[in-house]
């Protein structure tokens, strides 16, 4: 694969750490969020959003678009910072972030929110879902493609394997899963609740391509995703190896960050984390 570009790579970086600190804030504000996986996965997102995905905020229903799902919904917060970013809503509704009567809600909603495709946050349906909107474009011969995001934990929903031999056997492509592998859901290591590993060869056995990741190196994010399908009829399987919470020395890999809202306090310490690797990286 060849080099990408450094300046890309590194604007990429630097708006993945302001996410982050958007997401703190949020998430203090509103007293409550999935923080942890969030911040697992802002990473991935920033790249798919900004450099990946073949979307418009000004074309929202173009035939021809990429289609995401974000399977584990709960992870919704880095989603609306990048839809808002991308410019399919106001910046100012994240300020409403779980604000009863609003639009943000701690899922996402496809019939309230521009630019989610789905709704999702019952785990196991995205990736169903995503064969589903695939298997239309062969149809319609419609040269999208489709992500999604899916959390570690919810692969121990028997639908997910149902969907992945579907979308082998339908040689389906224009697919792609990516494996958010931080290692934890919500009632602890995923090792210990349902034993995931030997994950990629899993993947693999079920007939889909699959690459391995750092989950937060942005260069080999950017080279792996930009480079999907990796074999012709074929889905593609990303596994990316990422740290719960990341970015913010305390919460990583603690369980106890997969859903709560920082206090006033850990705001404050979390936000000069962020902003002091935002320098380190700026220099």
């Amino acid at each position: 694969m060849a080099e990408v570009d450094q300046q890309l790579i590194a604007d990429l970086e630097k708006k993945a750490n302001h996410f982050r600190k958007v997401m703190v804030k949020m998430m203090a504000k509103a007293g409550s969020g999935h923080l942890g996986p969030a911040l697992s996965s802002a990473d991935l997102m920033t790249a798919l959003f900004f450099h990946i995905l073949r979307i418009d905020p000004r074309k929202p229903d173009d035939p021809r678009r990429d289609r995401f799902i974000l399977s584990a919904g709960h992870k919704c917060g880095i989603l609306y910072v990048c839809l808002a970013e991308k410019g399919y809503f106001s910046q100012e509704w994240l300020d409403s972030f779980l604000e009863y009567d609003k639009t943000l809600g701690g899922h996402p909603d496809m019939r309230k929110i521009p630019g989610v495709e789905a709704s999702t946050g019952s785990l196991g349906h995205g990736l169903s879902i995503g064969v589903g909107m695939a298997l239309a474009g062969k149809y319609d011969r419609l040269e999208y493609r489709v992500f999604v995001l899916l959390g570690d934990g919810e692969l121990n929903e028997g639908s997910n394997w149902e969907a992945a031999m579907s979308a082998y056997h339908y040689k389906l492509d224009n697919l792609i899963a990516i494996v958010d592998r931080n290692r934890f859901q919500v009632d602890g290591p995923t090792e210990e609740i349902m034993t995931l590993d030997p994950i990629a060869d899993k993947w693999r056995g079920f007939g889909w391509e699959t690459a391995e990741i750092d989950g937060h190196n942005m260069a080999e994010i950017v080279k792996t995703l930009s480079n999907v399908p990796i074999t012709a009829g074929k889905p593609t399987a990303v596994v990316a190896h990422t740290t719960k919470g990341k970015g913010v020395s305390f919460m990583e890999n603690q369980v106890s960050w997969h859903y709560r809202a920082p206090t006033p306090e850990e705001a404050a310490k979390a936000l000069e984390e962020l902003e002091a690797r935002e320098r380190k990286e700026g220099r």
